[in-house]
């Protein structure tokens, strides 16, 4: 079962992940951070890192540097291709996003106790018909979405271990972010906090 939020285009999947599942998603993103490890991103202008800790899978990785956002193909430390986009989140990808062409970019996010993401727009791919799908792994979270400008009103809810979250349609460009993590609140990970994975096209499909 999905829940509208707002309007057609915020789609949530409370449990749409089984415990096991969980641990399936958890161990291929392990895998995954063997190759690519997490490190912290740092902010446009000011250069002060992020709360949170950062990688990628996929072709393209999304990159936050005092050079800006983009995408690049390697990993900004180690020079190396990001490694493949898992096949479960591939499958996910298949049966929520509603969008023929598959995701080119995934976006690992580890928050700690302490960490937040200010609310933001996803707005440097081409194609902003292709949707946003996330997965949450570990501790729940207090997530707030508003619209399209900055300081268009916000509703707030919870999002735990399992839980899908698209944004599509007129939702795809809606102002997000997290304002805290409940610590504590899930023993996926052995090591607390929260991964969070964001599934993105990044191209324009060609004709």
């Amino acid at each position: 079962m999905n829940l509208l939020i707002g309007g057609s285009g915020l789609r949530l999947y409370p449990e749409y992940f089984s415990r096991n599942a969980q641990l399936t998603a958890l161990a291929a993103i392990r895998s995954v951070l063997a190759d690519a490890p997490l490190y912290k991103p740092r902010m446009l202008k000011s250069g002060r890192p992020m709360s949170v800790g950062m990688s990628n899978c996929g072709p393209l990785g999304w990159i936050s540097d005092e050079r800006g956002y983009r995408y690049e193909s390697t990993h900004p430390q180690s020079g190396q291709p990001w490694p493949a986009i898992p096949d479960l989140l591939l499958r996910l990808w298949d049966d929520v996003a509603q969008y023929p062409d598959p995701p080119e970019a995934c976006l690992i996010n580890y928050y700690g106790p302490t960490a937040k993401m200010g609310l933001h727009q996803d707005r440097d791919e081409a194609d902003f018909s292709a949707p946003v799908v996330s997965l949450s792994l570990g501790d729940s979270c207090l997530f707030r979405v508003g619209g399209g400008k900055r300081g268009d009103s916000t509703r707030s809810f919870r999002l735990n271990s399992g839980d899908v979250l698209v944004l599509a349609g007129d939702a795809r460009l809606a102002f997000h972010g997290v304002d805290r993590i409940y610590a504590q609140t899930s023993t996926l990970l052995t090591e607390g906090g929260r991964i969070n994975l964001t599934m993105r096209r990044v191209t324009c499909p060609r004709q």
